[in-house]
């Protein structure tokens, strides 16, 4: 590996075309030891420069086992070291890299999750107008108020998705925040001169709230992800160890934005119900109740804007810098035909998985309204149901932290957890659609309640949390939020049809069908999603420069070792052109071509020719630039240039945080 006498015809998709005679020249000892810590990091490769997934399994586990101890030890370290200087300090960190960027998922999850809790809410206080029997208020607009939520969201998610990769993630994420606090100002101020009119006005404020939650999902997801990247041509470890985990992170503030709701609706009835939960309810306290709700995201709503519009100008930084390497401007409609040509089963894998996860996600309420029945008959109290609610809620947060604990584990990772879920939500609804009358008697009723919550549990410790990260994970940057809107949309699909079909078959019925989604969002993720755990997103652009270039067949790293391709990948033969030596050398050639690029870009920032300021160039230590000197074939570099950072001396001092 050390000898580089047949680098020669190995160059980067946008690199030089070099000559084939290239001088041979022998590594010194530190420049081999500096390529090998740019090329080959230790939390991915072992102490023989071996790939992870290359080893034997019982070496992979010890692997990766001691790097994710190491890992931890480091953490619980940092967190320490926080404390001791401010016992305070780590919420501090956890509201920065958490809260505020799943502060508009948690807004939107608070509020969508209102819109079902208040439902029973309104049959109750205006039996004539929202019951089933309604007889002042048309049937179809009160049905209409499920459907036109869910179309709003699939308007956002597919035109939003498209607009951030257009005109930038920080432009999408600034509308959604406007769309949904004007949503929201519609929603409390929704009003009307008859109880119909007033279901109207509710329904199509739904639908334009709807909207900025459907945005909100791609670009959350995208910029959350690419904001872990960094900027610097050489990956992190912390995008390759934890950039699930800063996406899911954020992803889970929909759970707390859920629990929330429901504790301030408990709240806010009791304080308008004169201390009482139970009915009659009256109008006045309802119309209280259900407005204040709204009220109070708004304010928050109102806040995301300005520190969205103020404080995330970098947002699309990954996005610019991606366009402005491939010289476009304005949709990349190339990537997104390239995108089809090669990822199109990927798509399969993200809208399929999603579609079948949100029909489970809708039938996880079958339960509760069984068991509530054969627990207490005789229950009219909607605030027994907000309590169950509520314990659920409780159950899917345990859930949503445990896959963001476990989402970046190389053993398990994303593709095993969403299948695993995605199973044990099919057992979950298989066993009692079989045995129905059994497990909703007052025999089988305690058994019938942990399924509920079980199935709970591994919808967030599964599909609801691995689809959203995949989404965006597993296509490139120009077409990532487009992939991701209509991967969302397709699951917003799944709950239409859910929201649709459960009004026309009985509650038996809903059990012997929704089960089998669950197994076939399985073998979708089985058949068609790669498994990207542990590899970091600067490698997949690499892949995606060669795919756009036209030379797929001479990308040779990481991004199609067999481990992070598709079943259907690896049968159509896409990891084939995997070598480690040919990419070892070819990374090499990679960063010639680059070093030489920025020695250019030097010279022409001398004579005031070089604006882009996008650009690092810190990578180059003194050994790398020393040994690119030696054998390089431009006649221009000058010497005075061999050690762009101004030293003669070893790089060690260098290495500190660069990767």
């Amino acid at each position: 590996m050390s000898n580089l006498a047949g680098l020669s015809g190995l160059t980067a998709p946008h690199g030089p075309n070099p000559e084939v005679d290239e001088p041979a020249h022998q590594m010194a000892a530190n420049e081999k030891q500096i390529f090998d810590y740019l090329i080959k990091p230790d939390d991915i490769y072992d102490e023989n420069g071996v790939y992870w997934a290359d080893l034997p399994l019982l070496q992979q586990v010890r692997f990766v086992t001691a790097g994710d101890s190491k890992e931890a030890k480091k953490e619980l370290s940092s967190i320490g070291r926080m404390m001791k200087k401010d016992p305070l300090s780590p919420v501090g960190w956890y509201f920065r890299n958490a809260v505020i960027p799943g502060a508009g998922l948690g807004l939107e999850g608070y509020v969508l999750f209102s819109i079902g809790n208040v439902k029973p809410l309104f049959q109750a206080a205006f039996k004539s107008c929202w019951g089933k029997n309604s007889k002042i208020c048309n049937i179809t607009w009160i049905y209409a108020v499920d459907y036109l939520e869910i179309c709003g969201i699939i308007v956002g998610q597919i035109l939003v998705g498209v607009l951030g990769d257009w005109l930038g993630r920080r432009w999408g994420l600034i509308q959604d925040a406007v769309i949904m606090f004007l949503g929201l100002v519609m929603l409390v101020a929704s009003w009307g001169t008859t109880l119909n009119g007033w279901v109207i006005c509710y329904a199509w404020s739904l639908f334009f709230y709807g909207i900025g939650v459907g945005g909100e999902y791609p670009m959350t997801a995208t910029s959350g992800m690419e904001n872990a990247v960094g900027s610097g041509k050489v990956s992190t470890k912390e995008d390759r160890l934890h950039r699930g985990r800063k996406v899911t992170t954020a992803f889970l503030m929909q759970g707390w934005g859920q629990f929330f709701n429901q504790v301030i609706l408990i709240i806010l009835l009791l304080v308008f119900h004169h201390g009482s939960g139970n009915p009659p309810y009256s109008e006045v306290a309802v119309q209280w109740t259900y407005r204040i709700s709204f009220a109070i995201p708004a304010v928050g709503t109102l806040w995301l804007v300005y520190y969205r519009a103020y404080k995330m100008k970098a947002a699309s930084k990954q996005l610019v810098a991606a366009k402005q390497k491939q010289k476009v401007t304005g949709y990349d409609t190339q990537s997104l035909k390239l995108t089809l040509t090669y990822f199109g089963p990927r798509l399969i894998a993200t809208a399929g998985g999603w579609f079948a996860n949100d029909v489970f996600f809708y039938g996880n309420k079958l339960f509760q309204a069984e068991f509530i029945g054969v627990i207490d008959p005789n229950n009219k109290s909607v605030t027994t149901n907000w309590l169950y609610n509520l314990i659920n809620v409780g159950v899917s947060l345990v859930g949503y932290y445990l896959a963001s604990f476990l989402i970046d584990n190389k053993l398990y990772g994303r593709k095993r957890m969403q299948m695993i879920g995605f199973l044990l939500d099919f057992i979950l609804f298989v066993v009692p659609a079989f045995h129905y009358d059994y497990y909703v008697s007052t025999k089988g009723v305690t058994a019938f309640q942990a399924m509920y919550f079980l199935s709970s549990f591994f919808n967030q410790f599964g599909p609801n949390a691995v689809t959203f990260l995949v989404a965006a994970e597993v296509y490139p940057t120009p077409i990532r939020a487009t992939a991701h809107g209509f991967s969302a949309a397709c699951g917003k699909l799944g709950a239409l049809l859910a929201a649709v079909m459960y009004n026309y078959i009985t509650t038996k019925q809903k059990f012997h069908v929704v089960p089998w989604f669950g197994l076939g969002g399985m073998l979708v993720t089985l058949l068609f999603l790669p498994d990207t755990t542990g590899l970091d997103l600067k490698e997949q652009e690499r892949r995606w420069q060669y795919l756009r270039a036209g030379r797929d067949s001479e990308y040779h790293g990481i991004a199609v070792h067999p481990k992070h391709l598709s079943l259907w990948e690896r049968m159509r033969g896409v990891g084939k052109h995997y070598d480690p030596e040919l990419d070892y050398k070819q990374k090499i050639e990679e960063m010639r071509a680059d070093w030489e690029a920025s020695q250019a870009r030097k010279a022409a920032e001398k004579g005031g020719q070089y604006e882009h300021d996008d650009e690092d160039d810190s990578v180059w230590s003194s050994d790398v630039s020393t040994y690119f000197v030696k054998t390089s074939r431009s006649p221009v570099i000058a010497a005075k240039e061999r050690y762009p950072n101004g030293s003669d001396s070893s790089p060690e001092g260098e290495l500190s945080e660069k990767h």
